[in-house]
């Protein structure tokens, strides 16, 4: 149960949150004009500038209920509730709400669709707050009931925010899944493709040099052979490769290494204060076990920075020795028997196949006072042939 709350309370916002669109500005342009006239008009209204004010302006926080979801719905309630609550509780019984404040529930299904695990709780939370100060006032049972039906109707938009959202979710990622199995697929084409026209290349190379030494014309036509080949095989490397490529364009940046550790860690910022202790002979990795222990940092410093509580420093050492490179990364924060990773998703799952990949180890937990710490140990020739 407490995994399943942490998860919901770290939940990140929905990705590519739309701006304001022109239905938003339809909308806002239909429903003042309408407040307005109902804030003015309609009878049995007595505050009406305060109807006006309170009951019209805070139609224009739909304009923002994408990229700020929880700042519309604490503006949108919070002045439906200062209103009502005049209203019950004042010298003044007359019906002070606006009809043209039914656009409150549509900031609900936002907060759920677009806000973060935070933001979701938290606005929630204030929605059924400020939606309380009517059962405070309310003085018979009919009435409670009704406010009670009420706050249902409220909280209906809301589960049907999430549930877009999370519908969203499992949209996005059973698209990743299908485009995995694609370069999965394409991966055992390169590798079938591309070793049979190798193999090609060395039996030519075989004949040409059986036949030089006797008939120097058919060495030549051997060679033509051979270079057709390998333009062959370097071409389809390419198109495949830049189809495995998950960007839409090839990155063309040299590969980091354990060199650019330092200036990830200038990078990072200083809270914490990341600090890397390189050790030992780390001039002859393989760019595969360089790129790797690059990696492995950068997703363990990450990690650290987001999720390790109240950390001051993260300690990023790199040994390396004789047969392999040691990366181990701790932190100072609050020891959990969950970990900075915990909520990373497959953070840790991630970092353990790139390690085993490579023919090396990773382990992860943690400390036994305060923090958590990341251990990797990686060959230093790579994964053996």
């Amino acid at each position: 149960m407490n995994d399943v709350v942490r998860s919901l309370w770290d939940e990140p916002r929905a990705p590519d949150a739309p701006t304001r669109t022109r239905w938003d500005w339809a909308l806002v342009g239909v429903l003042v004009p309408i407040g307005v006239l109902e804030a003015l008009f309609r009878s049995g209204i007595d505050m009406r500038p305060a109807a006006l004010v309170v009951g019209v302006a805070p139609v224009l926080t739909l304009l923002w209920r994408r990229t700020h979801p929880l700042l519309m719905v604490v503006i949108a309630y919070g002045s439906h509730a200062a209103i009502e609550f005049v209203s019950v509780f004042g010298h003044n019984h007359d019906d002070t709400g606006l009809y043209v404040t039914a656009f409150v529930l549509i900031l609900p299904y936002s907060l759920l669709r677009w806000g973060s695990g935070k933001e979701s709780v938290v606005g929630i939370v204030f929605i059924l707050g400020s939606h309380g100060v009517l059962l405070l006032g309310s003085t018979s049972p009919d009435g409670t009931l009704a406010e009670l039906a009420g706050i249902s109707i409220l909280l209906l938009p809301a589960a049907l925010g999430a549930s877009v959202r999370y519908r969203a979710v499992w949209r996005v990622r059973e698209i990743d899944q299908v485009k995995l199995r694609e370069r999965e697929q394409l991966a055992r084409e390169l590798h079938d493709t591309v070793a049979h026209h190798v193999s090609a290349i060395a039996i030519q190379a075989q004949a040409g040099r059986a036949v030089a030494a006797n008939d120097p014309a058919a060495a030549v036509d051997v060679l033509a052979v051979i270079e057709a080949e390998a333009s062959r095989t370097l071409a389809e490397m390419r198109t495949m490769v830049g189809v495995l490529r998950r960007g839409d364009e090839p990155d063309l940046a040299p590969q980091l290494g354990v060199a650019d550790l330092p200036d990830l860690a200038r990078r990072a910022g200083t809270s914490p204060i990341i600090q890397v202790v390189p050790h030992g002979n780390l001039d002859d990795l393989t760019p595969s076990v360089d790129a790797a222990v690059y990696r492995l940092a950068q997703e363990s410093i990450t990690n650290a920075i987001r999720h390790a509580r109240r950390a001051t420093r993260v300690r990023v050492a790199i040994d390396g020795e004789p047969d392999c490179v040691r990366l181990t990364v701790t932190d100072d924060g609050d020891a959990s028997p969950l970990g900075p990773s915990s909520t990373s998703g497959y953070g840790i799952v991630g970092m353990t196949e790139r390690a085993t990949l490579l023919g090396g180890t990773l382990e992860a937990g943690p400390n036994r006072d305060r923090g958590w710490t990341v251990t990797a140990v990686l060959p230093r020739t790579g994964a053996p042939a």
